[in-house]
């Protein structure tokens, strides 16, 4: 069919504004020259100054109440229009607020996600862990904090340190205050450990926390994959990432900002086998970390959503917007599953912080010999939309990055 008749018989909806609904919004413009809706509490940068992606802002659109009242407002514009209407959360939150919400909003929008039994089982790490454990999926060595083992002084962690640190309810975590907070912690002994586990028990989080055995390496230690699997449970695609170098400051730990490809058919296999067996629908982002005590890659956890950094599987040849259009628009029957293979390497920051904070490896001469070769792409930087003042708003957000390495990056 040609893409003119496609365009004609769906529309996409984008649940955020950062950087992973840019990464779909372009995912759409790319393969289909569509321009996506995207709603949101705000309108962040990432997504300013755009011609490919629409943004509407709603008053606590964060919270049940706020999300369903402007969502009952957004399905009037859609509904009885023929078309297939796509709904794509980009955000934690916004995927537990579709499953709170699935009845309703699938009478006018087809919503790619799982249910809210499911959704709870891998939202919440302690019982991802347990599922992880039921399907034989290798995971760090954890050890689970709650507030009565606090109030109790019972505090006893298992194994040495460093450890890591991190909440079991992520959403939760969100709207956690208290000083020294950061989206994950790793501690090099106990008495700072405890410091903070005191402030966390003390604040308004009211989660179970997290405490994992430290898996020793840099960042190029780690994976990460984005899967997208179609309404009969099946997957159709896998992605998988080595990220070389991971986002320094405290509210940000963890994002990605540069990955290179990566391939390895047992990692592919083992996922796409839990996701089948589990019954998922939708997209997949696992993150997960090499131990090279003993030859297992570790996982940390899955989002139910395509990754913050899932623009690179797009980057790599294999296009997030055409799995779910070819699934659920043009019906498309699954022939093979593709494990993705790339050759090329996503950035997240400017060139010379690759170069600068990435410890010499055979990785690294790998990225510069791609980065030298112009073998490489990022998120923002669309010549397709790229008008003035979206061009100095994209080189402010590069910018910056120098700033927060020489503020906050440490060796790992």
């Amino acid at each position: 069919m040609d893409k003119s008749a496609i365009v004609e018989k769906f529309t996409v909806i984008l649940l955020g504004s950062d950087i992973n609904v840019y990464g779909m919004a372009r995912a759409f413009h790319e393969e289909y020259g569509i321009v996506s809706e995207a709603h949101s509490l705000m309108h962040l940068s990432p997504t300013k100054y755009s011609h490919i992606v629409n943004v509407h802002a709603h008053d606590k659109f964060d919270e049940p109440e706020g999300f369903i009242k402007a969502m009952r407002e957004v399905k009037k514009h859609y509904a009885n229009n023929g078309k297939v209407n796509l709904l794509i959360p980009c955000g934690d939150g916004y995927t537990e607020l579709i499953a709170m919400n699935k009845a309703e909003l699938e009478e006018t929008f087809i919503c790619p996600t799982i249910d809210t039994d499911l959704q709870k089982q891998l939202e919440d790490k302690v019982t991802f862990y347990e599922t992880c454990e039921e399907y034989g999926l290798p995971y760090p060595a954890t050890y689970i904090i709650n507030k009565d083992i606090v109030a109790n002084k019972a505090v006893n962690v298992p194994f040495s340190f460093p450890v890591a640190l991190k909440p079991a309810d992520s959403v939760a975590w969100l709207d956690a205050k208290f000083e020294g907070k950061k989206k994950a912690f790793i501690f090099k002994d106990e008495q700072e450990f405890m410091t903070i586990v005191e402030r966390i028990f003390a604040s308004n989080y009211q989660g179970e926390m997290i405490c994992q055995d430290f898996i020793p390496g840099d960042d190029s230690h780690m994976r990460v994959l984005n899967a997208y699997v179609d309404q009969h449970h099946k997957v159709r695609m896998m992605c998988l990432g080595n990220p070389l170098l991971e986002d320094p400051t405290p509210e940000a730990v963890g994002n990605y900002v540069a990955i290179m490809p990566d391939y390895n058919e047992k990692i592919y296999q083992n996922i796409q086998s839990f996701l089948e067996k589990i019954e998922y629908t939708g997209f997949a982002n696992f993150d997960m970390k090499y131990d090279e005590r003993d030859g297992e890659y570790k996982l940390f956890e899955i989002n139910l959503r395509q990754g913050r950094s899932s623009y690179y599987v797009t980057l790599m040849g294999y296009n997030l917007a055409k799995y779910i259009v070819e699934d659920y628009v043009l019906k498309k029957e699954l022939t093979e599953v593709e494990y993705a293979k790339g050759n090329k390497l996503w950035l997240g920051v400017p060139e010379k912080i690759v170069k600068k904070y990435v410890k010499d490896s055979d990785q690294k001469t790998k990225a510069l010999e791609m980065m030298k070769n112009k073998q490489c792409g990022t998120t923002l930087f669309y010549k397709e939309d790229m008008n003035f003042k979206r061009y100095l708003l994209v080189n402010r957000i590069y910018r910056l990055y120098n700033k927060r390495y020489k503020e906050h990056f440490t060796e790992k």
